[in-house]
């Protein structure tokens, strides 16, 4: 019996953290007066990066909108998002405003 509940608590584990972002998925984050931002878990995904390079205790430690306050100045620090959008991994975040918030 406790084979199979564990069994269970591990498969509803795996399916919850691959419904986070997955391929052909994205999350709107909202609250910016600049507009909301898109993630593409495609994009990041055909990019190569590992959900693990963001989900870290250093970045983003749950895998669940809003437990992190993403601010631009910590972007534009080489923090959360800008830590690979720093113009050398990816596009500046600096430079490219329109390309993550949409009007």
């Amino acid at each position: 019996m406790k084979k199979l509940i564990f069994l269970t608590v591990l498969l509803l584990g795996i399916a919850f953290v691959a419904s986070a972002v997955p391929p052909g998925k994205t999350l709107t984050f909202d609250k910016s007066p600049l507009g909301p931002v898109q993630f593409s878990g495609s994009i990041h995904k055909d990019a190569g990066i590992s959900c693990k390079e963001c989900h870290n205790p250093d970045m983003f430690p749950k895998m669940k909108q809003g437990t992190v306050e993403i601010k631009m100045s910590k972007i534009y620090a080489g923090e959360l998002c800008g830590k690979c959008h720093n113009g050398e991994r990816a596009f500046a975040a600096k430079s490219s405003c329109n390309r993550c918030h949409v009007k």
